[in-house]
């Protein structure tokens, strides 16, 4: 009967247990493989914010310190994991934050303005991210170039926050970071922007017209059609080139920009009424007088393959060509065929080009140095005993003339005279005048006296002692520089003129004697040609000279004189030496007394010494610099004008002792523009603004 009612239970109990489980797995399952969100927070701080959502997504917050505020946010909709994450990235971004993923599931939490620097990930069009993940993408620009496309996007990206659009002009690339959101619409723009045009090369064949002076007034035309106001686009302007060899224009652009371009070449491309044709060209560079000798030459030349080459009656004419020069508006006047013309015209344009300028700077250094010693003993005896030398010391007998010449003669007496009859008295006796002694000689001869002299008188003996002592340095830097033409000899001089006896003659009877006299130049000259290679050689011929006087001979003057000439190859700014002399000198001189002046010791007073020494270093560098165009020599000379001004400024900061400061010059400033006064308008216009702004006051 226990069996009987108990089965039944158990039955129960059994079913109840089973279908409690399944309903707990269903419901379990449901959560776990559908997760969904309904977010509400008001008045949270971000920070409490950041970690309810990284609990719920399992994922490790990191935030940085200035990460502060509050949030105020709800969601009626239920949210998928997914959802929720960009639900969470939404919120960031409005308030100002980013959040940057790593890989190893940890989400730092930063400002805006720094995510750009962080290691955002880098996307491509496979995974372009969604929302507000910030991201950074390379897009190719195939097109258009990115230098012009770069300032549109940025005015579309949040540059001041975590947007950023930089451009790399050598691969024509865009790097644009920011939310995918709107890193995705930038590559948009930039697909739709990025499309090929109809860009074309059209090359139209001229038959009587120049193909230069064709691009002349079409470029003329152009550019006055695009003036302020004239509104045309930029794709619509084409691009002319004049191809002189084929006599062709190359026109490059849009269909209706090119058609636009050759309907005007065939309406001016047109044969002339005459044969022949005379053009005035302006130049703008090269001397007319110099272009004519070449451009006769070509024609010369044009003339006689023309002949050779055409058979036809009417072109084997004769094709006289008049090529003249009006040098006083430096053009040329030329008459002749329109084809004959056309070459002409090719050649005139291109030697009529802005020449290169060299400067050329230079650096010589000059180093003397001089010593001497001279000891000599000299020996006198009245009864005429005599040893004398020359070897740097005052001859003695020199010495001994100047002081018999100094000396003081007395007068003679002068007997008295009487008569001889009476014996009277005629002439009293007297003593004539003394004769001053003349110390002309001894001049000379103490001017000529270098060191010391000391002389020993004693009885009949006397001896002289000279010892003297010389040291000499000499120091030359000159840094003389120089501009010139390519190609043109330029020269530069610091110095003086010498007179320079050349010859003498006398007339009949040895008188009115005369002499021919020649001044040459003396000092630092410097003679270049420069020659500019292809690239950045120049070619130098160079003529250097130092010069100066050393002093006087028995005939003249004697001029030390140190000369380079030589051609050397250079590269723009680069320096090179031209030269140098290493000189050195060392004598001796010995003067004696024959045996005596072989003694040990006592030699010495018998004898003379004379020792020199020499020595001289030269060197000469130079440094030229190419100047193609107005600015380069325009910033050399500013320099060159401020150093000079330093140095005038330099010396009135020392003064003067005996004179006020104020007396000292000083170069202006340097003005590199020149400003013009203003025109009537512009000065009423000003006026008025003054007088109401003093009205205002």
């Amino acid at each position: 009967m226990r069996k009987l009612l108990s089965a039944p239970w158990y039955k129960r109990s059994l079913t109840g247990v089973v279908t409690a489980v399944l309903l707990n797995s269903v419901l379990l399952s449901t959560n776990i493989n559908a997760a969904e969100y309904s977010p509400n927070f008001k008045g949270t701080e971000i920070a409490e914010f950041i970690n309810i959502v990284g609990k719920n997504l399992k994922k490790t917050m990191i935030v940085d310190p200035n990460v502060r505020g509050k949030v105020n946010v709800r969601s009626y909709d239920l949210l998928t994991e997914k959802q929720y994450y960009q639900f969470f990235l939404n919120v960031l971004e409005v308030y100002g934050f980013s959040a940057v993923e790593m890989e190893n599931n940890v989400v730092k939490i930063i400002r805006n303005k720094d995510a750009k620097t962080s290691s955002i990930p880098v996307v491509g069009n496979e995974n372009p991210g969604a929302g507000d993940e910030m991201v950074t993408r390379v897009v190719e620009v195939k097109n258009v170039t990115v230098r012009e496309l770069t300032p549109l996007l940025r005015q579309l990206s949040d540059q001041a926050g975590g947007g950023n659009v930089v451009n790399y002009d050598p691969a024509n690339v865009i790097m644009l970071t920011g939310t995918a959101a709107v890193v995705n619409r930038l590559v948009q723009i930039i697909e739709r922007v990025d499309k090929a045009g109809d860009q074309d090369v059209q090359i139209i064949s001229l038959k009587y017209a120049s193909a230069g002076e064709m691009v002349r007034i079409i470029e003329a035309m152009n550019k006055s059609s695009q003036g302020k106001g004239s509104g045309t686009p930029t794709f619509l302007i084409p691009k002319i080139v004049a191809d002189e060899r084929t006599n062709s224009v190359i026109v490059s652009g849009e269909v209706k920009a090119r058609e636009r371009v050759a309907r005007l070449v065939s309406r001016l491309d047109s044969e002339l009424e005459t044969n022949g044709n005379t053009r005035v060209y302006h130049l703008k560079y090269a001397k007319s007088e110099d272009m004519v000798k070449v451009l006769q030459g070509v024609s010369e030349s044009i003339e006689a393959d023309a002949a050779g080459a055409k058979t036809s009656s009417r072109k084997n004419q004769s094709r006289n060509v008049s090529i003249d020069a009006h040098e006083d508006t430096n053009t040329l006047v030329i008459t002749a065929q329109p084809d004959m013309l056309r070459s002409l015209e090719a050649v005139i344009r291109q030697l009529d080009i802005r020449r290169a300028q060299v400067l050329i700077e230079a650096i010589i250094v000059e180093v003397f140095e001089g010593d001497g010693v001279n000891l000599g003993v000299q020996w006198y005896h009245e009864s005429g005993a005599m040893s004398q030398f020359t070897n740097g010391v005052t001859p003695i007998s020199s010495i001994a003339a100047a002081g018999e010449a100094a000396k003081t003669i007395q007068g003679e007496w002068v007997p008295e005279v009487r008569a001889a009859d009476t014996g009277e008295l005629i002439t009293a006796g007297y003593r004539k005048n003394d004769t001053e002694g003349d110390y002309t000689l001894a001049a000379q001869v103490l001017g000529s006296v270098s060191g010391t002299l000391f002389g020993i008188v004693k009885n009949d003996w006397g001896a002289i002692i000279e010892a003297v002592s010389s040291d000499t340095n000499s120091n030359l830097l000159s840094t003389p520089s120089i501009t010139t033409l390519d190609n043109e000899e330029a020269y530069f001089i610091v110095g003086q003129e010498v007179p320079i006896i050349t010859g003498s003659q006398t007339g009949s009877n040895n008188t009115n004697p005369f002499q021919t006299v020649e001044r040459q130049e003396i000092g630092i000259k410097l003679k270049v040609t420069p020659q500019i290679n292809e690239g950045s050689g120049v070619q130098l011929t160079i003529e250097q000279e130092v010069s100066s006087v050393s002093g006087a001979t028995g005939v003249d003057i004697s001029i030390n004189k140190r000369e380079i000439k030589t051609t050397v190859m250079a590269d723009d700014g680069a320096t090179v030496i031209l030269g140098g002399l290493i000189d050195e000198d060392v004598q001796e001189s010995v003067q004696k007394v024959p045996l005596l002046g072989d003694i040990p010791l006592l030699g010495h007073l018998f004898k003379s010494t004379s020792n020199t020494k020499r020595k001289r270093n030269l060197m000469v560098f130079l440094r030229p610099t190419i100047v193609r165009d107005g600015k380069l020599m325009n910033d050399i000379s500013k320099e060159k004008y401020n150093f000079i001004r330093a140095l005038e400024i330099e010396k009135k900061e020392a003064g003067l002792e005996l004179m006020s400061d104020e007396k000292l010059p000083i170069l202006p400033k340097w003005n590199d523009e020149l400003s013009l006064p203003p025109s009537f308008d512009e000065y009423m216009q000003k006026r008025d603004e003054s007088k109401s702004s003093d009205e205002n006051e």
